[in-house]
């Protein structure tokens, strides 16, 4: 399925769900990110997806960052909790979503790297790299929230 998101855009099509999602913000011993370059829109992000019915939150970190990454990681913290109306993502399947996304910290405890069906390509990034990286500025933000290294959650 693709997807096209909208950023503060006046011909952004009307919402028509709110769904919890997750993003891991993970990182490495030596301080770097790990991030996939998706296959629905191209562009660099954090692994992460929507809760499934019958698991906790941390459950649904755990859960997509292993099946986008090949990893398994620890939850250890919140960055912060996006909520950004201006944010909006339509699906080919014409589902309309206003961002409601929960951006976890964690780190990998187990596995290796590998490509999955929702990326291109998944790899450990030096914070010093990411400027360059083609990402959503709602990503660039949780991004530069989570290097902060703040000891509570931003609420945006």
């Amino acid at each position: 399925m693709s997807r096209k998101d909208y950023f503060d855009d006046p011909a952004a099509p009307t919402a028509n769900r709110i769904v919890p999602a997750v993003t891991g913000f993970i990182q490495d011993e030596r301080g770097f990110l790990l991030l996939e370059r998706r296959s629905d829109n191209g562009r660099w992000g954090m692994p992460g997806g929507v809760q499934e019915i019958g698991e906790d939150i941390r459950q649904t970190v755990v859960r997509e960052v292993a099946e986008e990454t090949g990893l398994t990681v620890e939850v250890t913290g919140l960055v912060g909790v996006f909520t950004d109306p201006g944010h909006v993502i339509e699906f080919s399947d014409g589902e309309v979503r206003q961002e409601f996304s929960l951006c976890f910290r964690a780190r990998p405890v187990a596995g290796q790297i590998q490509v999955s069906s929702e990326s291109f390509e998944v790899r450990w990034f030096n914070p010093d790299e990411l400027e360059t990286l083609d990402m959503s500025p709602t990503t660039r933000r949780r991004i530069l929230e989570g290097l902060k290294g703040l000891p509570h959650p931003v609420i945006a």
